[in-house]
């Protein structure tokens, strides 16, 4: 049997390639083919910002520059000195979260952030960034000494309160987009197939404040709270011992 079996017609199972059928190694096919189109996406509009660039004395130069600008002083308040590093993890972040909570948006498609297996995986890479930068900025002895602060047999509940930041980070995005999605959805299914209550929606432009407030705005506020609780993150580890 190959690896790449269909189950559903949603999942891709590679526990055969590793004799074993484990869920661990099932791989959900609209994720990854939803995340894939994000990227493409968010890399159109990476080329079209430039081409605004190399605009002078237009409107996308001024929207871009002031994008930028936007999250430049985040990381001049929230840090002790600016760092290119962390601009672009914050900013890259942001960017990658809002283009898979916006992306509903395109008829036919869904939020890869739905996915409790996407956004726990944006948690991990904000946290192993964060300690990363903390074992750069404070050293390796200073940054596990923190995790026997202030007694010794605080050790188990610093780690457990540093892994805790993985579930909270993760699970927060995940429950609103998921709940944004799952409240849209049923709306649309309700109304579908009743020609009446389809002309109401599009004439009153219920329809439409609907998937602006729970793909755009929803999506656009989550986003902001994913990168600014990972900047905050990072400003805390960064800080050391005593501070």
């Amino acid at each position: 049997m190959s690896g790449f079996d269909i189950v559903e017609t949603n999942q891709w199972l590679l526990g055969p390639l590793f004799g074993t059928d484990h869920a661990f190694f099932r791989i959900n096919k609209p994720t990854i083919i939803y995340t894939w189109i994000t990227l493409v996406v968010i890399a159109a509009l990476l080329f079209l910002g430039r081409y605004f660039l190399s605009k002078k004395e237009s409107l996308g130069r001024f929207i871009t520059l002031n994008f930028i600008s936007f999250f430049v002083d985040l990381i001049n308040q929230s840090l002790t000195e600016f760092s290119m590093n962390h601009f672009v993890f914050i900013t890259t972040t942001f960017c990658f979260v809002l283009g898979c909570n916006a992306i509903s948006l395109i008829p036919w498609m869904e939020e890869p952030t739905t996915d409790l297996n996407t956004t726990l995986a944006l948690g991990l890479v904000s946290f192993f960034y964060t300690q990363w930068a903390a074992i750069q900025v404070n050293g390796a002895w200073e940054y596990f000494k923190g995790y026997f602060s202030p007694f010794f047999i605080m050790m188990p509940l610093n780690v457990v309160g540093k892994l805790a930041t993985i579930v909270s980070i993760s699970f927060r995005l995940f429950g609103n987009i998921f709940g944004g999605s799952i409240i849209s959805g049923i709306y649309f299914q309700a109304i579908q197939g009743n020609f009446l209550l389809e002309i109401l929606g599009l004439a009153t432009g219920i329809n439409l404040a609907i998937t602006i407030f729970f793909g755009l705005f929803e999506g656009f506020l989550q986003a902001f709270v994913f990168g600014m609780l990972s900047l905050t993150y990072l400003s805390l580890a960064l800080q050391g011992e005593g501070h």
